[in-house]
């Protein structure tokens, strides 16, 4: 055989869990293996709306991914747009003008709060908190205000906002003058502003998804703007994970009709098939940008096959009133979700809380989160642990979902509940 022909051979082979396991240990990370073995060591391999599909034929309701999947996977509209564009100009050169990336700017924008009208594309959400960090230093913020239990990304600058100590400890010293304070007191913020006016950049989250779904007192974002602009700071609002309708808002700024200096979108952003992330700027805040094109730059920012999927995701939300179908399902699960958890595990349960289509269990201790994720997956459901709140179960299901589909979601969490009542929280078939 010619190395083509036995390298299309390779191509073509069926993979086996445990050559996969062995290859994530080589090459990748023994503790993902170790996470992959407790969940059974199952291999997805396939998609389609709010269902995936492992290698031995098994189907699961994506009630997980991050908030990745607000429109469900391979949406028809992203994936024709995404197809059409492989197909003709996938990369560009970034030297000529390209038209796909003018009009996602121009999509992306339209559905912002007014006043934000400049974008920077990235590919993560770390690399947006980048983006919005080195705009407020460009504008003379060199203070940073973060908060506790927050979560903003794990390269160096969104690191040093992200307060977790286990996550800052092995990469210290970090970025200077970053201070944590308490969410949701607006008291500590004023006197850290009114200490360093005209310094500071807040960087804040509508609802803290991977603190556990953490959902400040209302009327508290609105709060934090006026705080800020009376002490000529800058705004930066995270809304990687709040934002394109998970709230049942397009974003959470809308909820209190904030304007940030600069708004973060990631995740959903790329409609669930690439990824794609956004800084969107004021025009004051992004002046230094526009000033030199070449003062902070990417390589694969704006490239043509992103942008179709920005395109096609913002159709299929607008088409598909996805933000309203958030907002109804949500309005559905919350407090059916709740009634099942208090019901079924009473002693176990501290609260059920959420917003739109992000909607946390919070349970008395993080080893039973885990063994409640374990028996969710048995009942044929992915959910997600918090990262920054590690005794909360984690849902963000598609604004796709069916009846069928509720009503399997919330099947799976009442047997869920009462296999973690009865401690027979076990290995999903097929683990070590």
């Amino acid at each position: 055989m010619t190395v083509i022909q036995e390298t299309r051979a390779d191509l073509g082979r069926v993979d086996t869990e445990g050559e996969i396991l062995d290859l994530y240990r080589a090459h990748l990370s023994k503790g993902r293996a170790t996470l992959a073995e407790l969940f059974g060591s199952h291999m997805e391999v396939e998609s389609s709306g709010a269902w995936l599909t492992t290698s031995d034929g098994e189907r699961f309701l994506n009630a997980g991914g991050y908030g990745v999947f607000i429109m469900g996977a391979r949406h028809p509209l992203v994936i024709e747009a995404v197809t059409r564009q492989l197909n003709t100009h996938p990369v560009a050169t970034r030297i000529l003008l390209e038209p796909t990336v003018a009009r996602a700017a121009e999509a992306l924008t339209s559905v912002t709060p007014d006043g934000l009208d400049r974008v920077h594309f990235a590919l993560s959400g770390a690399e947006a908190v980048e983006t919005g960090l080195k705009l407020a230093r460009a504008n003379g913020r060199k203070r940073t205000v973060s908060f506790k239990g927050g979560y903003h990304g794990k390269t160096l600058g969104a690191l040093s906002a992200t307060a977790k100590e286990v996550y800052q400890a092995p990469f210290r010293p970090l970025i200077p003058d970053v201070t944590h304070l308490p969410y949701g007191d607006e008291d500590v913020l004023r006197a850290e502003l009114a200490a360093h006016p005209g310094e500071v950049c807040v960087i804040i989250e509508p609802v803290q998804g991977e603190g556990g779904v953490i959902i400040p007192p209302k009327g508290y974002l609105k709060r934090v703007e006026e705080l800020v602009r009376e002490f000529d700071g800058f705004l930066i609002l995270d809304e990687v994970q709040t934002g394109f309708g998970r709230l049942g808002e397009w974003w959470g700024a809308d909820v209190e009709g904030v304007q940030p200096d600069v708004l973060l979108a990631g995740k959903a952003l790329g409609g669930g098939v690439v990824p794609v992330s956004a800084a969107i700027a004021t025009r004051q805040a992004f002046k230094p940008f526009d000033k030199d094109p070449y003062v902070h730059t990417a390589t694969f920012s704006g490239q043509p096959l992103l942008m179709a999927a920005v395109q096609g995701a913002v159709q299929a939300i607008q088409e598909e009133r996805l933000v309203t179908r958030a907002q109804e399902l949500g309005a559905r699960l919350l407090p059916r979700i709740a009634e099942i958890a208090h019901r079924n595990i009473p002693d176990l349960v501290v609260e059920v809380r959420g917003q739109g289509l992000l909607i946390g269990v919070e349970l008395v201790e993080a080893g039973l989160a885990g063994e409640l994720l374990i028996e969710l997956f048995n009942h044929g459901v992915v959910a997600n642990h918090s990262m920054n709140g590690s005794s909360v179960v984690r849902f963000t299901p598609p604004a796709i979902l069916s009846d069928t589909d509720v009503e399997y979601l919330l099947d799976a969490f009442h047997k869920a509940t009462l296999d973690l009542i009865s401690g027979s929280a076990k290995m999903p078939e097929g683990g070590n």
